[in-house]
């Protein structure tokens, strides 16, 4: 009897072990949305709906305005960083520049929003990392949008094209490596000028890390609208992954 009680313990006790062991990490998010000139309207209530994905999702959150915070002490506490319409040229010092680069080498996460391509013009690397540069845009109006690659985390709840309403960016330095998503039919709206070449969202591996990014996400209302959520949150889940 007594050896049986020993038995149960010693089992009770490495379950218990190797369960507290292998207890999932919360995996934490940073979003960055310094804005040097043009400040989206829309980034405050994206903070709102990203907190509440967070809060759903079981990740942390925590946001900054402070490139400053972009040492490799500070960094490293991440899993992903979201660059939530950020605007500015030469942001980075060398030394930020370098913990940037070595936060993603070492295989952490990369999403970009809209204006993520619309940052940091002078730093090639960082420009093939979200994989292109933003030129210019037309007015706000509807256009259609084709599903490249529907299996996707962040496409796989789209038809295969669909009509939806935001500022749409024209791009240089498309980085050939980018896997595409998401396309703009030129044909379905005025100011398009990458000659029906018009990747709008994508994903790569880049450089040690996981990159993902979404043309969409100007307009305040993007961020109530749950195609927009659930395109932003599978892409998210994909650089977690």
């Amino acid at each position: 009897m007594k050896k049986l009680f020993f038995l149960f313990t010693v089992t009770f006790l490495l379950f218990s072990v190797t369960g507290f062991a292998f207890k999932k990490k919360t995996k934490t998010l940073l979003v960055f949305s310094y804005t040097q000139k043009y400040r989206h309207k829309s980034i405050e209530i994206a903070k709102e709906s990203l907190s509440k994905l967070a809060k759903d999702k079981g990740y942390q959150i925590d946001f900054s305005e402070n490139p400053n915070d972009f040492t490799s002490e500070f960094l490293k506490k991440y899993n992903v960083l979201i660059f939530l319409n950020p605007t500015g040229t030469n942001v980075f010092t060398d030394e930020q520049k370098v913990a940037f680069k070595k936060y993603i080498n070492n295989g952490g996460g990369y999403v970009g929003i809209h204006a993520a391509t619309d940052f940091c013009y002078e730093w090639e690397w960082y420009g093939k990392l979200v994989g292109a540069f933003f030129i210019n845009h037309p007015k706000i109006q509807e256009a259609k949008i084709k599903v490249s690659n529907n299996k996707h985390l962040s496409t796989r709840h789209l038809s295969n094209e669909f009509r939806y309403t935001d500022e749409w960016y024209n791009f240089k330095n498309v980085n050939p490596n980018i896997n595409v998503l998401l396309e703009l039919d030129e044909s379905s709206y005025t100011g398009g000028t990458m000659n029906g070449k018009h990747p709008i969202s994508w994903y790569h591996e880049f450089d040690g890390g996981k990159v993902f990014y979404t043309g969409l996400g100007h307009r305040n209302e993007c961020y109530s609208d749950s195609l927009f959520l659930k395109h932003l949150e599978g892409g998210i889940e994909y650089v977690l992954k």
